[in-house]
């Protein structure tokens, strides 16, 4: 069985100061807005509806920025392939608000204190979308 999630990196910029979107995922980890695709969307409208609902922004897609592949065994499902789509975002609207059922916190920081904080506690995998977020915005990545 097949699995389709998508969401973003979302910025925006304040005061010509750029600022990037994370969120506590539930488990206590930084991670990124993302959800599973429902039927009759395309990738790019799951990927902006997940995002609004995880944290109250609205956002335009930019570019894409990477997938994330992997297998999982869902105990009545079976094996499944996960495939993520995670896009550049920026907010153009919307109100800055946590999805209390799904996530702990969602916050903006700027861009290296994103970089440390996915580095020092988010998932090995959101590595390399934050960077390529961070490249596509025209920033130096380290580590």
């Amino acid at each position: 069985m097949k699995e389709i999630s998508a969401g973003g990196v979302v910025f925006r910029k304040v005061n010509d100061a750029l600022q990037i979107q994370l969120i506590q995922d539930r488990y206590g980890k930084i991670s990124l807005p993302k959800g599973k695709m429902e039927p009759g969307e395309t990738i790019e409208q799951t990927a902006l509806r997940e995002i609004v609902e995880e944290t109250g922004m609205e956002g335009v897609i930019i570019a894409p920025i990477d997938q994330i592949k992997y297998k999982y065994n869902h105990e009545t499902k079976g094996t499944v392939d996960k495939e993520v789509h995670y896009y550049l975002v920026e907010a153009v609207g919307g109100k800055l608000q946590a999805q209390v059922e799904e996530i702990r916190g969602v916050e903006w920081f700027e861009p290296s204190e994103a970089w440390r904080r996915q580095k020092q506690s988010g998932y090995n995998n959101n590595d390399r979308i934050l960077g390529g977020a961070l490249r596509l915005l025209g920033l130096e990545v380290n580590g």
